[in-house]
């Protein structure tokens, strides 16, 4: 795999933050968004700023231990989770965190999604687990993803939202809008229909057998 320019992943950075922002994904300054440029290097949100109104000028560049080798912004502590993922996983090229409004209320209710009743989800997203609970910005957050990065395409964050990774920048944004619509659709079919009708395990184990072919590595059984 190729790695984005910089230039294009400074673009993709601001466009992405900007959709995140208009989606609802964030509130205020929530959310980082980072994309691997080189076999060390990354470039990220700054702490402190909307997504929907960053500049270019703002973000940051760091190496895989977070040291800033470009930029005048400092990254949010969560880049700590960013980086343990590309470390654990090296062909994941882009990690993105939001707080969507539905995959953040399964989170906090501790409700992973993993009910097989909608063929995309299976295929592009799989199961979504939940990592446990850890104080933000800390170390326990890294950890907390780790186990997740070589076989999922993403994670709910205990009582706090969700984080998603891919092998390139809008494919992992991509999950992140996947992830709230597949949320939102087992939402309203438990809660307020009351009825799903489940996949059979060869209906599941066919759909997943169709993730090769689009070229999805990830994703878990449900």
């Amino acid at each position: 795999m190729e790695y984005m320019t910089e230039k294009q992943a400074k673009k993709a950075i601001i466009d992405i933050g900007q959709r995140m922002y208009v989606r609802n994904f964030v509130a205020a300054n929530d959310g980082n968004i980072s994309i691997k440029t080189g076999d060390n290097e990354v470039w990220a949100t700054p702490t402190g700023v909307s997504k929907g109104f960053m500049k270019k000028k703002m973000l940051v560049k760091v190496d895989l231990d977070g040291n800033i080798l470009e930029g005048t912004y400092k990254p949010s502590s969560e880049l700590k989770m960013h980086l343990r993922a590309y470390q654990e996983n090296p062909d994941i090229r882009s990690v993105c965190h939001a707080h969507p409004p539905i995959c953040t209320c399964f989170a906090i209710a501790g409700i992973p999604l993993d009910t097989p009743v909608l063929a995309e989800a299976i295929i592009t997203l799989g199961d979504v687990p939940i990592a446990p609970y850890a104080e933000l910005g800390s170390g326990e957050v890294p950890e907390a993803i780790a186990p997740f990065c070589h076989t999922h395409n993403g994670v709910l964050l205990a009582n706090h939202g969700a984080v998603t990774w891919a092998e390139d920048a809008y494919s992992a944004y991509y999950r992140l809008e996947s992830m709230e619509y597949y949320a939102n659709i087992l939402m309203i079919t438990d809660k307020i229909l009351g009825k799903q009708n489940l996949f059979t395990k060869e209906q599941i184990d066919a759909l997943i057998a169709m993730r090769e072919k689009f070229g999805i590595k990830r994703g878990g059984k449900l």
